[in-house]
C-alpha cells in the first residue's frame, strides 16, 4: 500500500517530535512518503498529485484546513459529482485547534490515540476491510467536508484569520470572544440573506446560515456544540438559520446548541436536515466561510449533498 503522509508544519498543534513518531508507525505499514506544506493551497497540489500516482492513502497531520485543501486536491472542481476512476482514501492524525472534521468521524482528537487507530484501520485494510465512504458537500466553486456558513459565521472566521496574520495563537477562548463581538455588531445590521429550500417559499429576512455535513457543529475545546444533530456524513445536508438577532432569544438557542437532549427549536429559527440541496443570497454580499477558512465576500451559494463522495480512514460510522 502507496501513502503520502502530509504535514502542516505551521498547524497548532504538531510538533517535530510528534511528527517523527507518526511516521515510524505509520512506516511499518505501508509504502511511505512525507510532504511538508510550505503554502496556502499547496495540500491542494500535492493531493491532485496523488490521484494521479495512484497513491492508495493520503494521511494529514494538520488541521480542518489541510484537511479541505487535500479533499479539494484529491476530487478536483466541483459541479459535475464525484470524479470516475480511483481516487486515495483520506485519514487523519489532528495537529489543529479544532480537528472537526476528524473528531466528527470518530478519530481521536489525542494525536497519539489517533495514530494508534491509524495503523490498526490501515491492518483492517489490508485484511479487506474497505474505507468508510462518506457524503461531502458541493459548494460551486469548492468541496466542503464539515461545515459552511454566510453571515455572522464568516465574519468571525475573518477576524480570528486577521488575528492569526498578526502572530496570535487561535484559541477556543479567541473564538468565543470573537464569535461575541461580531454577533453583537451584527445584531445592529439588517438582514440581507434569503434562505431557499427545496418544495418551499423562499424565506427573506435571515441574519446567517450555518449549513452543515456532519455533527456537532463544531467544538468548544472538548464541548461539542450542536446545530442539526441528526446531519450526519451517512445523510443529506443540515442547515440552521435565524429571522432574529435578538441577544435574549439567541442566548436560548445558544444554551440548547450546547446540549444534545433533543433538536434546537425558537419561533424565528429556521431549521432543516437531510436536505439534497439548498441555496442562500443575499441582497449585498456577505463574508461567507467554508470547513473554518474565509472564503470572501458572496451574494449567492448553492451547497448540494454528493453521497459516497471520499474514501475515509475512520472508525465505521
Amino acid at each position: 500500500m502507496r501513502a503520502v503522509l502530509i504535514v502542516n508544519p505551521n498547524a497548532t498543534s504538531t510538533t517535530p517530535a510528534g511528527r517523527d513518531l507518526l511516521a515510524h508507525a505509520l512506516e511499518s505499514r505501508v509504502e511511505l512518503s512525507v510532504v511538508h506544506t510550505d503554502h496556502r493551497g499547496h495540500a491542494i497540489e500535492i493531493g491532485r498529485d496523488a490521484t494521479r500516482d495512484g497513491i492508495d492513502v493520503v494521511i494529514v497531520h494538520g488541521g480542518d484546513g489541510t484537511v479541505n485543501e487535500v479533499v479539494n486536491g484529491i476530487l478536483g472542481d466541483c459541479g459535475s459529482g464525484v470524479p470516475a476512476g480511483p481516487a486515495p482514501a483520506v485519514g487523519i492524525v489532528p495537529g489543529g485547534s479544532a480537528n472537526v472534521f476528524a473528531r466528527a468521524l470518530g478519530i481521536s482528537p489525542d494525536p497519539i490515540e489517533a495514530t494508534n487507530q491509524l495503523v490498526d484501520l490501515l491492518g483492517a485494510y489490508r485484511a479487506g476491510t474497505p474505507w468508510r465512504r462518506i457524503g461531502l458537500m458541493d459548494c460551486g466553486e469548492r468541496w466542503c467536508v464539515f461545515t459552511a456558513g454566510l453571515g455572522v459565521d464568516g465574519d468571525v472566521v475573518a477576524a480570528v484569520e486577521a488575528q492569526r496574520a498578526k502572530g496570535r495563537k487561535v484559541t477556543a477562548g479567541r473564538y468565543i470572544r470573537v464569535a461575541i463581538r461580531e454577533v453583537l455588531a451584527s445584531a445592529r445590521k439588517a438582514p440581507t440573506l434569503t434562505l431557499h429550500l427545496p418544495d418551499r417559499e423562499p424565506v427573506a429576512g435571515v441574519h446567517f446560515a450555518f449549513v452543515s455535513n456532519s455533527s456537532p457543529w463544531t467544538y468548544a475545546n472538548t464541548r461539542p456544540i450542536w446545530t442539526n444533530p441528526t446531519t450526519t456524513f451517512e445523510t443529506g445536508i443540515g442547515v440552521f438559520a435565524t429571522t432574529s438577532m435578538n441577544v435574549w432569544a439567541n442566548l436560548g438557542l445558544v444554551r440548547q446548541m450546547w446540549s444534545r437532549k433533543g433538536p434546537t427549536e425558537a419561533r424565528h429559527l429556521i431549521r432543516a436536515d437531510d436536505l439534497p440541496w439548498l441555496r442562500v443570497t443575499s441582497d449585498t454580499p456577505v463574508a461567507c466561510q467554508i470547513d473554518g477558512d474565509y472564503v470572501g465576500l458572496r451574494e449567492s451559494v448553492t451547497f448540494t449533498a454528493v453521497p459516497d463522495a471520499l474514501g475515509v480512514v475512520a472508525p465505521p460510522a
